[in-house]
C-alpha cells in the first residue's frame, strides 16, 4: 500500500486567519502510518507502533545524508524492546500496546535522537502545557505522539493553534484502516483534524513524546 506523504497539506485552519494569536507547526515531511498499511492486521492494538512509525519515517526524511536508516517494522520494534530489557520474551509477535516510554526508546535505538517525555495529570490540565508545545514546534518542529490512559488511543501532533478563545492540537489519528486514502478524503472524514483542547478526555492523563530532532 502506497502511504501518503504529509497528509496534513491544505487543511484549513480551525478559526478565522484573523482570530490566529499563535500557530506552530510540524516543519518537514512524513509519511502516514496506519492500522493495516504494511498488511499487517493490527487493528485494536497496534496504534502507539503507527505513530511511532510516522514518526521514524519523519526523521529519516529529516536526514537526508543518511542512507542506511528505515521505518522499523512492528516486529523489529517488539524486538528491539525485549532486546533492551524493557518487555519479556513472550511480547515478541504479541499484540501488546506501546506508550510513550516506549516508542521513546525505540526513536533512540533506530535513529539515535532522544526524546524528551512530558506528563499532564489530567486533561483537565493540558491548557498548562500548550506554551510549550508551541515551543517544540517553533525550535525543531518534530511531530509529536500522545498517549493516555482512560483515553488510552494513540495519536499523532502535526501543530498547534492559539486563536482568540481556543487552542487546538493537530492530531494525526493512526486508527484508520482500509486501501490507500487521498488526503481530501482523510481530512473530509477526520483521519487529520484539528481538537479543541476542552474535547480531549478531561480526568485522562496524557504522556507526549517529543523527538529532539530539528526538522528542515
Amino acid at each position: 500500500m502506497e502511504l501518503v506523504k504529509n497528509i496534513h497539506s491544505g487543511l484549513p485552519l480551525p478559526e478565522s486567519e484573523f482570530d490566529v494569536h499563535r500557530l506552530s507547526m510540524i516543519r518537514g515531511d512524513y509519511l502516514y502510518y496506519h492500522y493495516g498499511c504494511d498488511g499487517k492486521d493490527d487493528c485494536g492494538w497496534g496504534c502507539g507502533y503507527r505513530t511511532m512509525q510516522t514518526l521514524s519515517s519523519w526523521i529519516i526524511l529529516q536526514q537526508t545524508n543518511r542512507n542506511d536508516h528505515r521505518v522499523p517494522t512492528l516486529r523489529e520494534v517488539q524486538e528491539a524492546l525485549v532486546e533492551m530489557e524493557d518487555k519479556p520474551p513472550s511480547f515478541v509477535n504479541s499484540k501488546t500496546w506501546i506508550g510513550s516510554f516506549e516508542i521513546a526508546l525505540c526513536i533512540d535505538k533506530f535513529h539515535d535522537v532522544p526524546c524528551k517525555l512530558v506528563h499532564v495529570r489530567k486533561g483537565g490540565e493540558l491548557l498548562q502545557k500548550i506554551d510549550e508545545l508551541h515551543s517544540h514546534f517553533d525550535t525543531l518542529g518534530s511531530p509529536v505522539m500522545m498517549g493516555g490512559d482512560s483515553d488510552s488511543a494513540s495519536k499523532g501532533i502535526l501543530g498547534v493553534f492559539t486563536g482568540s478563545e481556543h487552542h487546538y492540537l493537530l492530531i494525526l489519528d493512526p486508527h484508520y484502516s482500509g486501501k490507500t486514502l487521498d488526503k481530501e478524503y482523510a481530512q473530509r472524514k477526520g483521519w487529520v483534524a484539528w481538537k479543541k483542547l476542552d474535547l480531549f478526555d478531561q480526568n485522562s492523563f496524557y504522556n507526549f513524546c517529543l523527538p529532539q530532532w530539528k526538522g528542515v
